[in-house]
């Protein structure tokens, strides 16, 4: 694996392998790696010739009172890590790089819609920051396909509206979920969790299959609602949200079918997490 900081020579590299006619992946990262990033090299290896991928802890998705400062960086192991996990290029732009006018002046994405519901309502802006920098990015390394987890579900629905509107050439794929052995969904913001917060944390993805089994057995979508989130809030996290949703984010009608997402996110302490499960309702 070879690390790029210079977008020419990023440029360079990717030029190359198209005019050999290869297939190009990738990987878009915050850094901080873990074994759900790793899923997502190797499954990117199996739909390309060439795996890329960046890490950048971007300013413009995070709040002003967020954790964009004590966000974890950790380049030396995540250059050891991508190595391994047979990643052929870390992109690894400087924020002057990203956003070469400054991030005040930086031309912005902005997705309607999808955008104005659970975290972009909770997280204001939020959504215009992962766009523009993804919208970047897929420009800097013109994939033949990115790859991206589901458990940041409304995200990944933010970059495909993106894909298409604006005609990206991106086969965009999510990848299933990487859990620890209780279940807990693998993120970066888990070693914030104290050892108690994290001998609590699976009750989010416990919370979530209760959900599903209880619509299934019946109940109405706002009695599980309801019961989901007194059943965080009894455990000590404070809910955003614990709802039911369609994929496209609608509020179904009870009695009614189809495919379902249940969404949670709730803070731990100092820390906020998020999960989701789809199923189907028959």
């Amino acid at each position: 694996m070879i690390t790029v900081t210079m977008l020419d020579a990023l440029r360079a590299q990717v030029r190359g392998w198209r005019q050999s006619g290869q297939r190009i992946a990738f990987v878009p990262t915050m850094g901080n790696l873990h074994a759900g990033h790793y899923s997502l090299i190797a499954l990117a290896r199996q739909r390309a010739d060439r795996v890329v991928a960046s890490v950048f802890v971007n300013p413009t998705q995070f709040g002003p009172n967020e954790d964009f400062d004590r966000y974890p960086r950790t380049p030396e192991a995540d250059a050891a890590g991508l190595d391994a996990a047979g990643c052929d290029v870390l992109w690894l732009p400087s924020v002057e790089t990203m956003y070469p006018l400054g991030v005040s002046a930086a031309v912005k994405v902005s997705v309607p819609g999808v955008t104005e519901t659970l975290d972009g309502a909770h997280r204001p802006g939020h959504f215009d920051g992962v766009a523009t920098v993804v919208a970047r990015l897929f420009n800097q390394v013109l994939p033949d396909v990115a790859i991206l987890g589901r458990k940041d579900y409304q995200q990944l629905a933010v970059i495909r509206h993106m894909v298409r509107d604006l005609a990206f050439p991106i086969e965009i794929l999510g990848a299933d979920t990487k859990r620890e052995a209780d279940g807990l969904a693998m993120s970066s913001r888990n070693q914030y969790l104290s050892e108690d917060e994290r001998a609590r944390a699976p009750l989010i993805h416990q919370t979530l299959l209760a959900m599903r089994d209880a619509l299934r057995a019946g109940r109405s979508h706002a009695d599980v609602e309801r019961e989901a989130s007194n059943a965080l809030v009894d455990a000590g996290f404070v809910p955003d949200y614990a709802v039911i949703r369609t994929p496209e984010f609608a509020e179904p009608e009870d009695g009614e079918t189809g495919p379902r997402v249940a969404l949670i996110a709730a803070r731990l302490g100092r820390t906020r997490l998020i999960d989701n499960l789809e199923f189907v309702l028959d």
